[in-house]
């Protein structure tokens, strides 16, 4: 029989924060792929626990992957563990786990820290709706497209950050979302925990003479569905009501049904419309 690759969270600050059953599973694992055996290697002896250890990260991630899913297949039981937080999420654990559906090896995930649940509840935004978008996108292009998408965003969002980057990101967002209200969280789960609510402007007006220190998780307030309706508006009534129904025919709608959509933007009957369109 295959063995199990087991999703195991670590905490991502206080020691504390591990679950009896991570504990378990990586005393009883043949293997513990890690993101950074450095890094994990601290932890291990923290919790005095001798399993064995492999590197697995972003650099060597498909490869590395063919080679555990072949260790898994001899029935081997691996677990998976990232820097901090649980594995999948924003690191290189999704190639692995992908690779390990697609041989039929059995996957499971052991519940525990999670860098953007944890800051999202503490933000003090709404967590009823929100995205997460881990860290932006280096090359120039992608992450333009992507804060044109985040402007338009309804959900709470959440990226992450680090402390070297965090002015600049900071600076990008307040050029696309305006000065949007955020609360940013730093050393999460540490002695020197902080989430500060403010607003774009004053983090950028703090960072100006402070430098900032920490992994950081940015949480953004989305857009009010009242806003972006004002703005469907203001852009509908820039049109007549001829180029309005002419918009949706030309997308492939029947003159009916064209009707009712620029009715329900404009916010009035379907006949009004239609007498409009009749006086014309």
């Amino acid at each position: 029989m295959s063995g199990t690759l087991y999703l195991c969270a670590t905490p991502i600050g206080n020691l504390e924060d591990i679950t009896f059953r991570v504990l378990r599973t990586l005393k009883e694992a043949d293997l513990i792929a890690a993101e950074d055996t450095r890094h994990t290697i601290k932890l291990l002896n923290h919790f005095e626990i001798k399993t064995p250890m492999t590197s697995y990260h972003e650099f060597n991630k498909v490869e590395k992957a063919r080679y555990l899913v072949e260790q898994l297949k001899t029935g081997i039981n691996i677990a998976l563990v990232t820097d901090a937080g649980t594995p999948g999420i924003s690191d290189p654990g999704e190639e692995l786990v992908k690779q390990c559906y697609e041989a039929g090896i059995r996957v499971t995930s052991l519940p525990g820290p999670a860098a953007c649940i944890t800051a999202l509840t503490l933000s003090g935004l709404s967590t009823r709706r929100f995205c997460f978008e881990a860290f932006l996108p280096s090359d120039k292009k992608e992450k333009q497209q992507i804060l044109e998408e985040l402007k338009q965003e309804t959900r709470t969002m959440i990226l992450y950050e680090a402390p070297h980057r965090l002015v600049k990101t900071l600076g990008e967002l307040r050029e696309v979302l305006g000065n949007r209200s955020i609360t940013l969280c730093r050393e999460l789960t540490k002695k020197y925990e902080e989430a500060w609510q403010t607003t774009l402007d004053k983090a950028l007006e703090r960072y100006e003479d402070e430098e900032p220190k920490g992994e950081c998780v940015i949480v953004i307030k989305g857009r009010s569905f009242e806003e972006k309706q004002a703005e469907k508006r203001s852009t509908w009534d820039e049109m007549s009501i001829e180029e309005h129904v002419a918009y949706y025919e030309k997308q492939g709608a029947e003159r009916k049904e064209a009707m009712r959509l620029a009715a329900r933007d404009r916010g009035v009957s379907k006949r009004e419309i239609y007498q409009s369109l009749m006086r014309k």
